[in-house]
């Protein structure tokens, strides 16, 4: 049963399969005309031929985790197909171009190793692979639309244009359809003053009647018309070819994808309102379209859609406080793919990137919005950061990245004892960086201020911690800690917990994790004894 809106707008649509996705896609209101009805296909959606996909963003922002997941999984069904995946640039709004956001995506991509077959310098095959760079190429294409009647100029100015849009807000029902079709009857002649004249213009596509459904590989068929007023018949008719002669979104993808030779695009849920209109398009043209994946959406803990506007989980700042591109590329993954559950639950749902090619499978994705939480990122990232320091030429390269910004905060620290704790507590590592935040004092004086600190120190007898401490000063060393610590409880009669809590709020400031013996070889034991004796005259 396909998918079927009526009347509803495409903003609404857009508003409504954002909530639905958060549940079901399901009967809403059921035995309402304005029901929406899905059935989701049962037959296999995964394609059994070499693929062409893309990844077309505009560089009007740095690389977020919402893009870094669709370029993922179009990467991934293109090298599970055997095919190829291409990257494109959409940069024909040039006046939200952001410098230096084109460089920042290859250094994304290519940090994250998911490599484009053709793209912008790399074999283009189909080229130019920016959009800036294809004007010739959208025009001839505005002038077959022009010449068939699919498309006509339209002069009007912006204030008439603001006008039938704030007119229609106010329309019982309100409408975002809102022109009045002024400009598709003018006479040639008026056409050729206009043009002479040179009054600014777009171009618009004529719309149908009635949008035609189409085919969803993960929602089904789907049937999405926009509201109209019957009292008050506005249209559609997208604008094609802006004044500035660059093509919009909607005409410069489907002239591209056409070109290029894609035959699936996925893409964020968010778009499921213009794909009608990209449907008629390729209908206009003659061509098929490609089948179409629409992906949900990535939302934050408080339901709200990830914005790389607002620097949501953008890919360079969780680069620069740690964040492996191995535990990245398994994190985007899994928010609307699953893998097959027995080998999800044997490898703990860790999948690098060359299994993660072998598993895609668009049958098995999934159709909730997902909630970004970084407990699952931070999982992934402390299992691929052991993996790393496993490896001789990575553990070497980790040792580079944080001997570079401890030297900043110890001036005087020694390359050979930063090695030496990497190799010791690596693996309590959840990024790089937490060697400072959480074993510092393994780089300088613990701080025995600190709330484990004063919690030990307000829980036992000051008189009680003394004793334990005098009897160690000038005693310890790694071979020996454990047996002093015996010594200790049959000589002093105090608990052996007491002892070890003592030992370790005098070398860590009571910081738990590193066990005494290894701690004490870290330290050594000349500086493990002056700690003793410091943390012993603090007391006095």
């Amino acid at each position: 049963m396909p998918v079927f809106l009526a009347p509803g707008s495409f903003q609404k649509t857009s508003r409504l399969y954002s909530s639905l996705s958060k549940g079901k896609l399901g009967s809403i209101l059921s035995g309402s005309k304005k029901s929406l009805f899905v059935k989701k296909p049962t037959k296999d959606v995964h394609p059994k031929y070499p693929v062409r996909t893309r990844f077309a963003p505009s560089p009007t922002g740095f690389l977020h985790m919402g893009s870094l997941r669709t370029a993922l999984y179009n990467y991934l069904l293109a090298k599970n197909t055997g095919g190829e995946f291409l990257l494109r640039l959409e940069d024909t709004d040039q006046k939200r171009l952001v410098p230096g956001a084109e460089q920042s995506l290859y250094d994304a991509l290519k940090w994250c190793k998911i490599t484009y077959d053709e793209g912008p310098g790399t074999n283009e095959v189909y080229g130019p692979y920016r959009q800036s760079d294809r004007t010739k190429i959208y025009q001839k294409y505005i002038n077959i639309l022009l010449d068939t009647g699919h498309a006509y100029r339209c002069f009007c100015p912006k204030e008439r244009l603001d006008s039938l849009r704030e007119s229609a807000q106010k329309l019982q029902p309100p409408t975002t359809v809102s022109y009045d079709r002024q400009c598709l009857g003018l006479p040639e002649r008026e056409v050729e003053v206009n043009l002479k004249s040179g009054v600014p213009f777009t171009v618009r596509f004529k719309s149908p009647d009635r949008y035609p459904p189409f085919e969803d590989l993960l929602h089904g068929k789907l049937d999405m018309q926009p509201q109209v007023n019957s009292m008050d018949v506005r249209y559609d008719d997208p604008i094609l070819m802006k004044s500035d002669n660059l093509p919009t979104y909607h005409f410069a993808n489907v002239v591209d994808d056409h070109l290029m030779k894609i035959t699936h695009v996925i893409r964020g849920e968010e778009w499921l309102p213009s794909t009608p209109k990209h449907i008629a398009l390729y209908e206009a043209f003659g061509w098929n379209s490609p089948h179409y994946v629409h992906i949900p959406l990535l939302t934050t803990t408080n339901d709200k859609k990830l914005s790389k506007r607002k620097g949501d989980a953008d890919v360079r700042a969780m680069r620069a406080n740690g964040i492996l591109p191995e535990a990245l590329i398994n994190f985007s993954a899994l928010f609307g793919w699953a893998p097959p559950r027995d080998l999800a639950s044997a490898k703990h749902e860790c999948f690098n990137l060359d299994e993660l090619v072998q598993l895609f499978d668009l049958n098995n994705l999934t159709k909730g919005n997902a909630k970004v939480d970084d407990k699952k990122l931070y999982y992934f990232n402390k299992h691929y950061l052991a993996q790393r320091l496993e490896n001789e030429d990575q553990f070497e390269e980790l040792l580079e990245t944080a001997y570079g910004f401890m030297k900043e905060r110890y001036s005087s620290l020694d390359k050979e004892h930063l090695r030496k704790v990497l190799s010791t507590v690596g693996t309590y590592l959840t990024t790089i960086y937490d060697i400072d935040s959480t074993f510092n004092y393994l780089f300088k004086d613990p701080a025995y201020e600190n709330e484990n600190a004063t919690k030990f120190l307000d829980s036992h007898d000051t008189h009680d911690i003394a004793k334990v401490l005098s009897f160690m000063e000038g005693k310890v060393d790694e071979s020996n800690i454990l047996d002093l610590i015996k010594a200790a409880e049959v000589e002093l009669c105090v608990p052996k917990k007491l002892i070890f809590e003592c030992v370790r709020f005098a070398l860590a400031g009571s910081i738990p994790g590193v066990k005494l013996p290894v701690l004490v070889n870290i330290l050594t034991p000349a500086e493990s004894n002056r700690r003793i004796l410091k943390a012993l005259t603090l007391l006095k």
